[in-house]
């Protein structure tokens, strides 16, 4: 099995990349999650890998940290959860905010991710609540700023922007290194939108 594959990037695109790997080429899948870190093409990458292998198919999935890798693997590990849901999964909600929403049980935030339908949400509740706390520790200072992110979002979809240009200008914020005030957050997001 493949488990880590360090090379080329010679293509990227939102769900996959091209790694080339001493001359040979490998397709994987990757979340958005990943997309966004991702370096230029041409530049040297390094991807945790998931081997996926059935009786006809034979996957490769990619993410940029180890986290995000087990996560996949937590969601793998629900009955009628593939590859494809648990991508769509990560690629719908940062992985902090994923482990906070299945901790505090929360199917509507499940729910409002694209492509998660109310049976899944709340099989991934009942499955991972328990499982998630394991994710925890880890993840308590960025759960903290996933809440005030969301509140973000709400405060432009509120002054009239449409909810996905608010979670671009929100994520590209948080990216920048967000301020740790709700007010100066809100501020770099709305300049985001506003290109000022």
């Amino acid at each position: 099995m493949i488990g880590r594959l360090t090379g080329r990037l010679a293509t990227k695109a939102p769900d996959q990349v091209l790694l080339d790997v001493a001359g040979v080429g490998y397709l994987v899948h990757i979340p958005l999650s990943t997309f966004y870190e991702l370096p230029d093409v041409e530049s040297p990458v390094s991807l945790s890998i998931h081997t996926h292998v059935r009786e006809d198919t034979l996957a490769l999935y990619g993410f940029l940290t180890e986290r995000e890798r087990s996560l996949f693997l937590l969601l793998l590990s629900v009955a009628g959860i593939g590859p494809r849901v648990a991508l769509t999964v990560l690629s719908g909600i940062p992985p902090a905010e994923l482990v906070g929403a299945l901790r505090k049980q929360d199917v509507r935030r499940l729910v409002a991710i694209p492509g998660v339908g109310k049976k899944t949400a709340e099989r991934m509740v009942l499955e991972l609540a328990e499982k998630a706390q394991a994710f925890a520790v880890e993840e308590a200072p960025e759960a903290a700023a996933a809440v005030e992110a969301q509140d973000v979002v709400s405060a432009l979809v509120n002054l009239g922007y449409r909810k996905g240009e608010a979670e671009k200008a929100v994520e590209a914020a948080a990216r920048a290194g967000a301020p740790e005030g709700f007010g100066d957050f809100l501020k770099l997001a709305l300049k985001n939108l506003t290109g000022g």
